[in-house]
Protein backbone atom coordinates (compact mmCIF):
# COMPACT_ATOMS: atom_id res chain seq x y z
CA UNK A 1 0.00 0.00 0.00
CA UNK A 2 2.64 2.06 -0.65
CA UNK A 3 0.93 3.93 -3.48
CA UNK A 4 0.06 7.43 -3.41
CA UNK A 5 -3.77 7.69 -2.37
CA UNK A 6 -6.38 10.76 -1.82
CA UNK A 7 -8.62 11.24 1.18
CA UNK A 8 -11.25 13.72 1.62
CA UNK A 9 -11.29 14.14 5.50
CA UNK A 10 -14.34 15.93 7.00
CA UNK A 11 -14.33 16.24 10.79
CA UNK A 12 -17.57 17.70 12.33
CA UNK A 13 -16.72 18.10 16.14
CA UNK A 14 -19.36 18.96 18.48
CA UNK A 15 -18.67 20.61 22.28
CA UNK A 16 -20.43 22.23 24.49
CA UNK A 17 -18.01 24.74 25.13
CA UNK A 18 -15.72 25.25 22.50
CA UNK A 19 -16.71 26.82 19.29
CA UNK A 20 -16.80 23.97 15.64
CA UNK A 21 -14.42 26.19 14.05
CA UNK A 22 -11.81 25.98 16.76
CA UNK A 23 -12.05 22.45 16.88
CA UNK A 24 -11.59 22.43 12.90
CA UNK A 25 -8.63 24.19 13.42
CA UNK A 26 -7.04 21.82 15.47
CA UNK A 27 -7.06 19.42 12.44
CA UNK A 28 -6.25 21.54 10.46
CA UNK A 29 -2.74 22.08 12.14
CA UNK A 30 -2.53 19.30 12.47
CA UNK A 31 -2.74 18.05 8.54
CA UNK A 32 -0.25 21.28 8.03
CA UNK A 33 1.95 20.24 10.13
CA UNK A 34 2.05 16.37 8.66
CA UNK A 35 4.23 17.16 5.86
CA UNK A 36 1.52 15.82 3.35
CA UNK A 37 -0.21 17.61 0.76
CA UNK A 38 -3.22 18.92 1.13
CA UNK A 39 -6.22 21.26 0.02
CA UNK A 40 -8.08 22.84 2.52
CA UNK A 41 -11.62 23.40 0.80
CA UNK A 42 -14.90 24.22 2.43
CA UNK A 43 -16.07 21.50 3.59
CA UNK A 44 -13.49 18.78 3.42
CA UNK A 45 -9.62 18.48 3.46
CA UNK A 46 -8.45 16.69 0.47
CA UNK A 47 -5.07 14.90 1.58
CA UNK A 48 -2.48 13.14 -0.26
CA UNK A 49 0.37 10.37 0.26
CA UNK A 50 0.93 7.02 0.80
CA UNK A 51 -2.13 5.03 2.86
CA UNK A 52 -0.54 4.70 6.20
CA UNK A 53 0.49 8.03 6.63
CA UNK A 54 -2.71 9.54 5.77
CA UNK A 55 -4.53 7.10 7.64
CA UNK A 56 -2.23 8.20 10.84
CA UNK A 57 -2.71 11.79 10.56
CA UNK A 58 -6.52 11.47 10.39
CA UNK A 59 -6.27 9.36 13.57
CA UNK A 60 -3.84 12.52 14.76
CA UNK A 61 -6.58 15.07 13.31
CA UNK A 62 -9.65 13.48 15.28
CA UNK A 63 -7.51 13.08 18.98
CA UNK A 64 -6.32 16.91 18.21
CA UNK A 65 -10.37 17.85 18.28
CA UNK A 66 -10.60 15.59 21.31
CA UNK A 67 -8.24 17.21 22.82
CA UNK A 68 -8.99 20.29 22.39
CA UNK A 69 -12.39 19.76 24.22
CA UNK A 70 -14.85 17.81 21.28
CA UNK A 71 -17.66 15.94 23.65
CA UNK A 72 -18.19 14.05 19.97
CA UNK A 73 -17.23 13.52 15.99
CA UNK A 74 -19.25 13.07 12.99
CA UNK A 75 -16.27 12.05 10.62
CA UNK A 76 -16.89 11.60 6.77
CA UNK A 77 -14.24 9.75 4.67
CA UNK A 78 -13.79 9.03 1.16
CA UNK A 79 -10.46 7.80 -0.33
CA UNK A 80 -9.41 7.05 -4.24
CA UNK A 81 -6.82 4.36 -4.73
CA UNK A 82 -5.46 2.39 -7.43
CA UNK A 83 -3.64 -0.97 -7.49
CA UNK A 84 -0.08 -0.30 -8.86
CA UNK A 85 -0.61 3.47 -10.05
CA UNK A 86 -0.67 6.54 -7.68
CA UNK A 87 -3.55 9.35 -7.52
CA UNK A 88 -2.84 12.65 -7.43
CA UNK A 89 -4.81 15.43 -6.40
CA UNK A 90 -3.46 17.79 -9.86
CA UNK A 91 -4.11 15.20 -12.20
CA UNK A 92 -8.09 15.70 -10.84
CA UNK A 93 -7.76 19.40 -11.03
CA UNK A 94 -4.93 20.58 -12.80
CA UNK A 95 -7.09 21.92 -15.94
CA UNK A 96 -9.28 24.04 -13.29
CA UNK A 97 -6.13 26.42 -12.95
Amino acid sequence: MKNTINLALQVLPRSASVDTYQLVDKAIEVIQKSGLKYRICPFETVIEGDYESVMKVVDQAQQACFDSGADELLVNIKIQRRNNADVTIEEKTAKYK
